[in-house]
């Protein structure tokens, strides 16, 4: 029995440090290496250097537009400053997507300049299911590395009673759409 609890307290330690580091960098992660990249919102010298070091030319914002934010004011200034497209749609983290809302995002990727940089706040939930939605529809990926995006390993917790769920629900919703039968 301690030794279960000793494991779990770890098990606990580790998750936390893992999300802390996350967190700390900005969550940035590559869904396609030069076409996708996941973030949660970056400081103006993260983003710079993403933006650099990966050739981003498309941010897609899924905070929606807050021209009386700092962190909106920086990141158009950047992004202007390094001639990248931004795209700003406004997803509740909250609520499942409508199919007006998710035709709304795939009509954004068709003529988004490639690599594109996908952010929300912390780059676990919206930003989880914009990246599940691209490897999916766009890529044609397996259902599981779709629905990895969605996961702890980038700060996602898909469980019911969690309040974000509802990312997943939006997933799980649209999986027969997406073409992922059976599941």
């Amino acid at each position: 029995m301690r030794w279960s609890l000793g494991a779990c307290g770890a098990l606990l330690l580790l998750a936390g440090s893992y999300a802390g580091w996350a967190y700390a960098t900005g969550n940035v992660h590559t869904v396609v290496e030069g076409e996708l990249y996941r973030s949660a919102t970056l400081s103006p010298g993260r983003l710079k250097d993403v933006i650099d070091s990966r050739g981003i030319r498309t941010i897609i914002n899924l905070r929606g537009r807050a021209e009386n934010s700092g962190w909106y004011r920086d990141e158009v200034r950047i992004a202007g400053e390094a001639k990248v497209q931004l795209i700003d749609l406004r997803w509740s983290a909250r609520r499942e997507l409508t199919d007006e809302e998710v035709a709304t995002f795939f009509k954004a990727l068709e003529n988004a300049p490639r690599p594109i940089l996908i952010h929300c706040l912390s780059g676990a939930d919206r930003t989880g299911l914009a990246a599940a939605l691209y490897l999916a529809g766009i890529k044609k990926a397996s259902e599981m590395s779709a629905e990895l995006q969605l996961s702890p390993l980038f700060g996602h917790i898909g469980l019911p009673f969690a309040p974000f769920y509802a990312m997943d629900e939006t997933f799980e919703r649209l999986e027969p759409w997406l073409g992922y039968t059976g599941s």
